[in-house]
């Protein structure tokens, strides 16, 4: 397929959400390169291309690997991924997670004084909409296909992956446009509330869930039924941050059938599903969603390239984790280090498995944010597989883990903070919550212990830097507040609350003013 075939250059484009397939307009015997809509619904091959554009939306930045023909322009190109900007968004105003970086925009999220200027919010908003964008453009051409395989599954697959961008355009900045169908510009009419934006998710993940195949059925990297159940178990756990109701009792039905019906089992070994062999050493059993990468076949300066090589820094030894070199960037606070038993003063040691930290000549604490020794580093993710052996790039530069965007081991906690939540299946809820420990090898909890509380905090030890830690504190009305604190919270070294106005990451200024004002500016910003 022709490689240049869509480039978002600027607001307007990323706006109208514009075709990712108009190159499919063309004509073959004018272009060798291209392909016509035609011919997509013609030739199965034509078609699962077009579909792994879609996914690969969530993976990649560009047309030529990881630099020089960007999807998105404006930013440096590595810095435009979808994973590598949620993990911004979502772990670096937290506990969890803070960068050496000063970058342009990078510290805001630290100080948690970002604004509607900030070009990574920006390039979040265009990948989120073109990712909407490539799955509305592969549905208007496969809704018609001769191939039930791209007519039946190919399109419900796309709505999916509609349906998981519409619920980061939701989580992260509230009213959003609802765009199903290719089109020049936006209207008042497709402006919608948070409210209204959860409930298309919601219509769309049920009206797709006979569409999608059965669970465990699907190529690897694509989506089946068990991914719609498990996003609506998301959705349901978050209701009442995104439409005032709580929906504890949908979300326990929707885990449960993940839980019961879909094949899905934990890894034995939780180091497991971080490593570069993730999709075939038993991981992929526990991996639901997944954004797959190949340090060979698709490059990118994000992903897990980035976790792993901004993890390393200080006196870590870059080929222990399977690349030549580290950048010096990423670590965690102490809050995060506390969620775990540790032995030492400061801890130094842990018997859960899951607690992945380099120490030596690293401090405990943070004294500088810009001092990469300043903080326990993080280990979790590698460029090595589960037999020792490091990824497929001989250089060492690019990774193959890939990323796990929903897992079981979350539906198991989302199920049991709604038990809990509801005051109902609560030895449920302990049963599931004790399988995440026992398998870190930590002592089961009793059920006077399992308290929603406590789940949150299973959560951080079970889930840390996969992309959740925003979204939960604000569900536990503690990311804005003064009522917890971190280190450097608020861009003070004790931590402080912020204005509340901050669950919500403002439209982008230019966003606003190319929308004509049918988008419109969240409060605060």
């Amino acid at each position: 397929m022709k490689s240049n075939y869509i480039k978002i250059w600027g607001l307007a484009a990323a706006l109208s959400l514009s075709s990712c397939l108009k190159d499919l307009d063309q004509d073959p015997s004018i272009d060798p390169d291209s392909i016509n809509a035609s011919s997509v619904k013609t030739n199965l091959q034509y078609a699962e291309q077009s579909l792994a554009k879609v996914y690969a939306s969530l993976a990649l930045t560009g047309q030529k690997g990881p630099t020089d023909s960007p999807d998105i322009q404006g930013l440096d190109e590595g810095t435009t991924q979808f994973t590598r900007l949620l993990f911004y968004l979502q772990e670096l105003p937290t506990d969890e997670a803070v960068v050496a970086w000063s970058d342009p925009g990078v510290p805001d999220f630290h100080n948690m004084n970002w604004t509607k200027s900030n070009g990574i919010i920006e390039a979040m908003y265009y990948r989120l909409a073109q990712t909407v964008s490539f799955a509305n453009s592969f549905i208007s051409v496969n809704q018609d296909s001769q191939f039930d395989e791209m007519k039946r599954y190919g399109v419900a697959e796309a709505r999916f992956v509609r349906a998981y961008a519409y619920y980061y355009l939701m989580d992260l900045f509230g009213d959003t446009p609802i765009v199903t169908e290719v089109k020049d510009k936006l209207t008042e009419s497709d402006r919608k509330s948070r409210k209204e934006v959860f409930a298309f998710i919601e219509s769309e993940l049920k009206a797709i869930e006979n569409d999608l195949k059965a669970p465990k059925a699907n190529a690897y990297g694509r989506v089946d039924r068990a991914a719609a159940w498990a996003l609506l178990s998301r959705l349901y756990l978050n209701a009442k941050v995104y439409t005032g109701e709580e929906r504890y009792a949908d979300c326990m039905t929707y885990a449960k059938k993940v839980i019961d019906e879909s094949g899905y089992t934990l890894v034995p070994n939780y180091k497991y599903l971080f490593l570069a062999d993730n999709d075939t050493n038993g991981a992929q059993n526990e991996n639901i969603f997944t954004v797959n990468f190949d340090g060979l076949n698709s490059k990118t300066w994000a992903g897990t390239t980035f976790l792993v090589h901004a993890s390393i820094g200080g006196t870590m030894t870059a080929t222990d984790y399977g690349v030549g070199s580290g950048w010096s960037g990423l670590r965690t606070t102490s809050a995060l280090v506390d969620k775990f038993d540790g032995t030492g003063n400061p801890p130094t040691a842990w018997t859960d498995a899951r607690a992945m930290f380099y120490t030596n000549r690293q401090s405990y604490s943070i004294s500088s944010i810009a001092s990469f020794t300043d903080g326990y580093a993080v280990t979790k993710y590698k460029n090595i597989t589960s037999a020792g052996r490091k990824g497929k790039d001989p250089a060492g530069d690019f990774v193959d883990t890939d990323i796990a965007l929903i897992r079981l081991g979350e539906v198991y906690l989302n199920y049991a903070e709604a038990a809990l939540r509801k005051n109902t299946n609560t030895s449920d809820a302990l049963t599931y919550v004790n399988r995440l420990r026992t398998r870190a090898g930590e002592a089961p909890l009793t059920a006077a212990r399992l308290t929603v509380d406590e789940v949150l905090n299973e959560r951080a030890r079970e889930l840390y830097w996969e992309c959740f830690r925003r979204t939960d504190l604000i569900r536990y009305n503690r990311f804005v507040e003064g009522t917890y604190l971190w280190p450097f919270k608020g861009g003070v070294a004790a931590g402080t609350a912020v204005a509340d106005f901050r669950k919500l990451y403002p439209i982008p200024a230019n966003v606003v003013l190319a929308s004509g004002g049918v988008i419109r500016q969240n409060t605060g910003y």
